[in-house]
């Protein structure tokens, strides 16, 4: 039986390389020029149909990604732990600032093809102090024997695209490991998993029987997310955290957005309308 730390994640990697062709075609820092050394998948087939849901997925990761920065911006911490990072250069593109020490970590075997992407990505002298290590989250020891190489000061923990894939047990184990570090350093932790259950016949008719779809049902991401945002939110105070801040959606970051509205045929747009938000993006911070 699967216990909480021991349990082999190797399979859900292969989504990171997927998830980075789509943020190709944004202008998220470093991914069109990642994806040039990846090599071009094969050519999509922009077919109305097809063209509206594949628009409708980079908008989506788009959106998260710069929902992270918007709460992340305003605290102005310097020592960052990015945790499943996945092939994101937030924090190469963060230690533009000497002052930052970031900590990008992953499963080993995807930090160490990352790794040779930053190589040939930024040659030259970083900045402020960039670390790429492996990390399963649910390491404890690893994991605070990370967050220890920071200077003093408080630490944010962000990350995007882990909790839908961790059972209840896994989630608490998890919170307790970012309590305990941030109990000790201070800090918030930055977190765009707040994902909703959708409606099983609406999220049939979105993704049909393709490769994410099958990838979804494999890893059961349905029936690991909350069932709503207030179950969510006692999940987590039940943790010892509290929601610092929401993210609130700001159309004008997102680079893919036009091409999406594109996409969409007169009928899909009214439909838009009615489309029940499933995701949110909440710093957290520790309960008094």
């Amino acid at each position: 039986m699967e216990t909480p730390s021991n349990r082999d994640f190797n399979s859900i990697s292969p989504s990171a390389k997927g998830l980075l062709y789509l943020k190709g075609h944004t202008t998220l820092p470093y991914c069109k020029e990642a994806v040039a050394l990846l090599g071009e998948p094969e050519p999509f087939q922009a077919d109305p149909e097809k063209a509206a849901r594949y628009w409708a997925r980079i908008v989506h990761f788009e959106q998260r990604y710069r929902s992270i920065d918007q709460l992340l911006k305003p605290i102005d911490i310097k020592n960052i732990v990015e945790i499943s990072a996945g092939f994101s250069f937030r924090g190469l593109a963060m230690v533009a600032d000497p002052t930052v020490y970031y900590i990008d970590t992953d499963l080993p075997d995807l930090i160490a093809a990352k790794k040779s992407f930053i190589e040939k990505l930024h040659p030259e002298p970083i900045a402020g102090h960039l670390d790429l290590e492996g990390l399963n989250a649910l390491d404890e020891n690893t994991f605070r024997s990370l967050t220890a190489r920071f200077p003093p000061g408080p630490v944010a923990i962000i990350n995007e695209g882990l909790l839908m894939y961790l059972d209840t047990a896994e989630k608490e184990q998890l919170c307790g490991i970012i309590r305990r570090i941030l109990q000790q350093s201070g800090g918030y932790w930055i977190t765009a998993d707040i994902y909703i259950r959708e409606d099983t016949d609406v999220a049939a008719k979105m993704y049909r029987d393709d490769a994410l779809m099958q990838f979804l049902k494999a890893h059961q991401i349905e029936e690991k997310k909350f069932s709503s945002f207030e179950e969510a939110e006692s999940f987590f105070e039940e943790m010892g955290f509290v929601i610092d801040e929401v993210a609130q959606p700001n159309h004008a970051l997102i680079s893919s957005l036009p091409q999406f509205m594109a996409a969409l045929t007169p009928d899909q747009k009214e439909k838009l309308k009615e489309v029940r938000r499933t995701r949110a993006t909440w710093r957290l911070r520790l309960a008094d």
